[in-house]
């Protein structure tokens, strides 16, 4: 199906979920406030409404990645800079990539494999309830080189392939389920907490993280830009990547707020 169809789906799917159901709206609009106290509430609304047309639009072109094909892919999802992964893979060492839930992040495991060739690539997700659904999912997501993996086995992973060069792709920009083994952080204005398993694994293995920054640059089309985030993770103090972690995606998010995940209850722990 031709993408300008699906973002005609899009558009109904927005009508319907924000204007006629008001999807969790009470939980945009919190966190949005919540996270920008200074912006005025017809602001806030207009930032409202734009991000649902964003969640929208990652939701259909998230299916749209079951289809799409090897070249449309690196049109749509292009990496500004891959060298900054390849420099690291040369010299024999891995690298984890830290995207977050910001513009289209269904795509992720589809370009990275594009992009960098001949490299070992692991994505990390949570396994879907239906046996069936998830198996497929899995299978299609991986068919351009990334292999997808459960999170409840990232300790055998990392532990297997500490001697093949491998970019592990974890997001980690939602919310724990144990706060006792979060890393608490000043996140927008609010203590947050933050996952443990990318600073916890960079540091055990010694492997450098790579910040990746996702920009919508028109309907359909998006940029990611690397970082480096930390180069010497064990030469850090304990917590000092996720602060580095928690700053960037902060800058990201203030310079265009509607395309973060907000429907997405970021703070339901507390300390």
């Amino acid at each position: 199906m031709p993408f300008f169809i699906l973002y005609f789906f899009s558009d109904l799917m927005y009508v319907f979920l924000y204007r006629i159901f008001g999807y969790r709206k009470k939980v945009v609009y919190n966190n949005l406030s919540l996270s920008f106290p200074k912006t005025e509430k017809l602001e806030l609304k207009r930032l409202m409404g734009l991000s649902y047309k964003n969640l929208t639009d990652v939701l259909v072109e998230g299916i749209k990645g079951f289809t799409m094909t090897d070249s449309q892919i690196r049109k749509r999802h292009k990496i500004l800079n891959p060298e900054i992964i390849e420099s690291f893979y040369k010299e024999g060492k891995s690298v984890i990539a830290l995207p977050t839930h910001y513009g289209n992040w269904e795509w992720g495991a589809l370009s990275p494999g594009l992009f960098v060739q001949d490299i070992n690539v692991v994505g990390f997700y949570k396994p879907l309830s239906n046996p069936f659904v998830d198996r497929f999912m899995r299978k299609n997501r991986s068919r351009t080189g990334t292999t997808l993996v459960s999170i409840y086995e990232t300790p055998r992973i990392f532990e297997r392939l500490k001697n093949k060069p491998t970019i592990y792709i974890m997001a980690a920009d939602q919310s724990p389920s144990n706060p006792n083994k979060s890393y608490w952080v000043d996140f927008l204005g609010r203590n947050t907490a933050f996952l443990h398993g990318p600073e916890k694994y960079a540091r055990q293995h010694d492997i450098p993280l790579v910040y990746v920054e996702i920009q919508r640059v028109k309907r359909g089309y998006y940029e990611l830009t690397l970082s480096m985030l930390a180069e010497n993770p064990t030469e850090l103090e304990e917590g000092e990547i996720t602060k580095r972690y928690a700053k960037m995606l902060e800058s990201q998010i203030s310079r265009k707020p509607e395309n973060w995940l907000w429907s997405h209850r970021r703070w339901k722990l507390t300390r």
